[in-house]
């Protein structure tokens, strides 16, 4: 099986420029191609984690990637599937993320240089003079086009800044630039890229009169459509220190049972045979299957002590077992009152919750338990419960439905 019909198998290819030539390219080998990351938070997230699976996948047929981090484009903002600008940050802030995601992408990925290109777009989009960069850029961009992405249309109610409206410039520049300095061939990205990705194949074009690819991968999100990744403390990290390894095991192990197949094609490297074959499986089987997937994911992002010792806890917790490495929280003197605290405040302390409203209505829905050191989970009826020091310094186990657990101590 070719790297393009595994590609396509596992439903990762979502829109392409030049089908047959991407083929004929992508299983000849030796095509240099680049992904770009906006360095938009100090780590990366899972839906980053796909982007660098395409990156291994390449890496293993013989292609060379460049890692572009936007050092660049993060100082105006990407406005593709957004409804407000984003948030600006400082060139200091965006050279620490930076240096964050390499050192991240390094423990997933074939960083060396004989395997990898590194490049950061500030090294050359900070230089442009503005006026040149509209006679020898600008002029190949057709505003009314432009307007017609649902990037910008999107945004149209609410408005959208000049500044936003020169990122699909820049993002194009990039792939100019990178075909000059590396004979950069091919853009990968999400397929809401897809309208950056045609310009800059576009401008390569018109600019260089060479004919350059782009490919857009599906975006991670479930059976429904929803955006995946995200839970009730955010973004699923793949720092260890933003979002624990066992934190991001429980994540899959919990996905819906109309997902897991499809996250195990998309994101593990488990083979396509093997997890066609769990099409079929239904019931506790699939289980078995979220089992397979969170710590396939596990061991890639983080090590596979991690995903062994993160697997152990939750079968442990499962069967009422040892909860010493489940996620925890120790609280001090100051998040008492009067010697204790409300089970609304401590859910949303331990970020089992976002907001008390939600912790409210988890109660009334009979969805959060408490073991005090029993062995046993009652269900918390009243909103009004008080945890008193006593209890804290002993130690409670927080669940939250049937699957999140949280320990609590108190600060001696």
């Amino acid at each position: 099986m070719t790297l393009f019909e595994e590609l396509g198998r596992r439903g990762l290819i979502a829109q392409m420029t030049h089908p047959e030539e991407i083929e004929k390219r992508m299983n000849e080998g030796g095509l240099t191609f680049y992904i770009g990351f906006d360095a938009t938070a100090d780590s990366l997230h899972v839906g980053h984690f796909l982007q660098l699976t395409i990156i291994k996948r390449m890496q293993q047929a013989g292609h060379m990637p460049i890692l572009l981090l936007g050092t660049g484009t993060t100082m105006v903002g990407d406005p593709s599937g957004r409804t407000d600008m984003r948030q600006m940050l400082t060139m200091d802030e965006i050279n620490y993320n930076a240096d964050r995601f390499l050192e991240q992408m390094g423990r997933i990925v074939d960083i060396s240089p004989e395997k990898a290109i590194v490049a950061r777009n500030g090294d050359w989009l900070m230089k442009l003079n503005y006026v040149e960069m509209l006679r020898d850029v600008g002029v190949h961009f057709s505003v009314n086009k432009m307007l017609s992405y649902d990037c910008f249309k999107s945004r149209w109610d609410k408005g959208l800044s000049f500044i936003e409206f020169n990122y699909m410039i820049m993002q194009s520049y990039d792939f100019l630039e990178l075909y000059r300095r590396h004979n950069c061939e091919m853009q990968f990205g999400g397929n809401d890229q897809w309208s950056n990705i045609i310009q800059g194949v576009d401008l390569v074009r018109r600019v260089e009169q060479k004919d350059v690819y782009g490919m857009t991968f599906t975006l991670l999100a479930t059976k429904d459509g929803n955006k995946m990744g995200k839970t009730s403390k955010g973004a699923v990290w793949l720092d260890r220190n933003k979002t624990s390894p066992y934190e991001f095991f429980q994540y899959w192990r919990n996905v819906d049972d109309a997902d897991v197949i499809n996250c195990l094609k998309l994101l593990t490297f488990v083979p396509i045979e093997e997890i066609e074959e769990m099409e079929q499986w239904e019931g506790s089987q699939l289980n078995k299957a979220k089992e397979i997937l969170a710590w396939e994911l596990t061991k890639d992002v983080h090590s596979k002590e991690d995903a062994d010792e993160a697997l152990k806890t939750a079968r442990n917790l499962f069967a009422g077992g040892d909860a010493e490495h489940m996620p925890s929280t120790t609280l001090t003197a100051g998040d008492l009152t009067d010697d204790a605290i409300n089970i609304m405040d401590l859910l949303v302390q331990t970020k089992l919750c976002p907001s008390k409203g939600e912790a409210r209505r988890l109660i009334q829905q009979k969805g959060i338990s408490l073991d005090a050191g029993t062995g046993e989970y009652e269900q918390v009826a009243d909103i009004g419960l008080a945890l008193s020091r006593d209890a804290l310094v002993a130690g409670i186990i927080l669940r939250k439905g049937k699957k999140v657990f949280h320990r609590v101590t108190m600060e001696s």
